[in-house]
């Protein structure tokens, strides 16, 4: 944590209010303009209209530029070993995804890297990709495991995922994805995953997150409810990959068990998506994962407008999104989810925090964490204007200063 720095003549989105926003509230990022922040050892002291004269402080001059909160990156895959090259050119000449994966690559590809791969590699690894998340402006992001399929390989890496959040600036909220695939050469992996992998993450992860993937190759609609309607009753929340390719029934399932959220939402037909609007569960659209995979993407327009609560983020994994960016997530999520980008820079600060839990950042309030991006831009509707390249001049994390091209 520093000592005390006020940012002068800024721009400043605070992004106050309760959360997480909808409908009409969902593009309400509370500009200020010609504003001072005051943070004093890694909190926010004071957010306010002109000048502010704070003796003894380090004084930066935004110069008319935006001063945001950091983003949150709320669903990624950013611990992982090896790489899959070899499946991308197989894609360039026609391949899809899902061939790919049930023709043994995919996420099984990835698979073996990780169970070669020691903790400390893996840890090792993630930190890099976590470093240059910073530098793209994410100050908090979840990461999840399931590239191991094994008890073993799992524990390995939520310990990786533990690891590398203790030595990053930023915070890191950990999921274990153990219902990510299915490990072909075990028999009923199911019934393992549910009676031997889910306890032995219980016992040294309790309350974490647990996650799956309900997909055609994957696991189907029945054998995902069965893992989450076990680890609820043990007090562990739930998230859902659900409708990329194929609408199967389980984002209804997931509004039923509490789901904290439904996640792709590619192929989810309009009546569906509606529902979830109406529901507690929140919606995580990955347009990078459209980008890059099909050219298909999750509906934004129609869920805001029935008031669902959005959360868009990179989904960063190094098969369907090879993106660590959020800048060029909102940048593809203004052209193809049919949302502004005012509407997409909620999804990924306060809306994105609220999923995650996070009530101390997602906003530029007194009293919250020091978590915040100034971007070289003096209009913050350049995020989705413009893509490629770097937009931030400082990155700040817990009162730090972690990136300075002021």
């Amino acid at each position: 944590m520093s000592g005390s720095i006020v940012i002068t003549n800024a721009r400043i989105l605070i992004l106050g209010g309760d959360r997480p926003k909808r409908g009409p509230t969902a593009s309400d990022i509370g500009a200020i303009e010609n504003g001072s922040v005051h943070v004093q050892d890694g909190r926010i002291v004071a957010v306010e209209h002109g000048a502010l004269e704070v003796p003894g402080a380090r004084v930066i001059d935004a110069r008319g530029r935006v001063v945001m909160p950091g983003f949150v990156d709320a669903h990624t895959h950013a611990c992982w070993a090896g790489d899959r090259l070899d499946e991308w050119e197989l894609k360039q000449r026609g391949a899809t995804y899902l061939e790919i994966l049930e023709s043994g690559g995919g996420i099984m590809s990835t698979v073996r890297s990780v169970r070669n791969a020691s903790e400390d590699e893996l840890a090792a690894s993630l930190l890099d990709r976590l470093n240059a998340m910073l530098r793209e402006g994410t100050t908090s992001v979840e990461v999840k495991s399931g590239y191991g399929l094994s008890t073993e390989d799992e524990l390995k890496m939520l310990g990786a995922i533990e690891r590398a959040a203790h030595q990053w600036k930023g915070r890191v909220s950990p999921t274990a994805c153990i219902g990510h695939a299915k490990d072909p050469e075990r028999a009923d992996f199911v019934g393992y995953t549910i009676n031997e992998t889910l306890p032995a993450i219980h016992e040294r992860f309790p309350g974490i997150t647990i996650d799956g993937y309900c997909e055609q190759g994957a696991w189907s609609v029945d054998e995902t409810v069965r893992l989450f309607e076990a680890a609820k009753a043990i007090g562990h929340p739930l998230r859902i990959h659900a409708d990329q390719f194929n609408a199967l029934g389980m984002l209804e399932r997931a509004i039923d068990l509490g789901a904290l959220s439904v996640d792709h939402l590619e192929a989810t037909n309009p009546g569906s998506l509606e529902q979830l609007a109406h529901s507690e569960t929140m919606g995580v659209m990955l347009p990078c994962s459209g980008f890059h995979v099909d050219g298909r993407y999750g509906d934004g327009r129609s869920f805001i407008d029935h008031g669902g609560a959005l959360v868009i983020a990179t989904n960063t994994n190094p098969g369907s999104a090879p993106c660590l960016s959020v800048p060029m997530s909102i940048a593809l999520a203004t052209r193809h989810l049919g949302i502004t980008a005012h509407e997409a820079i909620v999804a990924c600060t306060a809306n994105s925090a609220a999923l995650l839990g996070y009530d101390d950042v997602g906003s530029l309030e007194p009293g919250k964490r020091a978590d915040l991006v100034m971007l070289r831009h003096q209009d913050e509707r350049q995020l989705g204007y413009e893509f490629g390249g770097s937009h931030c001049d400082l990155v700040m994390v817990n009162g730090e200063i972690v990136v300075d091209f002021v």
